[in-house]
């Protein structure tokens, strides 16, 4: 009787989804505040685009640059580790040989039973290398061009979600007017920002909607009570 092909679906575009959750985020909740700061305080709607257009600009750029520095810091630190583990794969094989029997005994391999993969990885330095890199430090090589695709992730989801908070002001013929809207389409674009995000990396999408929500939600209103304090 045939069988149906067993196919495994992972998601493997974490990284992305995390610089997308880090500049989404930020985005929602600090040009809200921005704006529901300064909506106690001046009763110009272009005085509050102007100033939270200013903050996205300079949100996005701030967070695109700390991504970037985050990814290449990454990718500094496994060039050291690679160079070194190939340096002490190539001068001191016996005690990397026996490291090999380490990892494999913290899964229950006995060293006996793991002697013919030993034997084989010693036969070829890089695979030899690749695995300590992989299983005794767990390192991942990172993605070519990781740092600057970080950057950009991280700006553009920052660009997108602050103008959400922002967009009332530009139509609303009040200040006062503007602000319930604001709330009402960031507590929404958090709502679906999570439903999205739980589609994605596999966990319940009313679930995440959910969380995303509550602790969105909490973070914009402690942003917004300390921006009406100041203001």
């Amino acid at each position: 009787m045939p069988q149906t092909p067993h196919v495994e679906r992972h998601f493997r575009a974490s990284q992305t989804v995390r610089d997308i959750v880090i500049g989404m985020a930020d985005g929602l909740t600090v040009p809200f505040a921005l704006a529901a700061g300064l909506s106690g305080a001046v009763a110009s709607s272009h005085i509050i685009t102007t100033a939270g257009l200013a903050e996205i600009a300079a949100g996005s750029v701030a967070m695109g640059l700390g991504g970037y520095l985050a990814a290449r810091g990454d990718a500094e630190h496994y060039a050291h580790e690679l160079n070194r583990e190939q340096q002490e794969v190539q001068t001191i094989p016996e005690q990397e040989a026996a490291e090999i029997v380490e990892v494999f005994e913290a899964y229950g391999v006995s060293a006996e039973q793991c002697a013919p993969v030993v034997a084989a990885l010693r036969t070829d330095r890089e695979a030899w290398v690749r695995f300590m890199m992989r299983f005794e430090l767990g390192l991942e090589r990172p993605e070519p061009g990781r740092a600057t695709q970080s950057a950009a992730t991280i700006a553009c989801a920052y660009i997108a979600g602050g103008l959400i908070p922002i967009m009332p002001y530009f139509v609303a013929s009040s200040v006062a007017g503007a602000l319930p809207y604001s709330v009402t389409v960031t507590l929404i674009a958090l709502a679906v920002f999570g439903y999205v995000k739980g589609g994605f990396t596999g966990t319940s999408p009313l679930r995440s909607a959910l969380q995303t929500l509550l602790i969105g939600g909490a973070a914009a209103a402690a942003a917004f009570a300390l921006a009406r304090v100041i203001a």
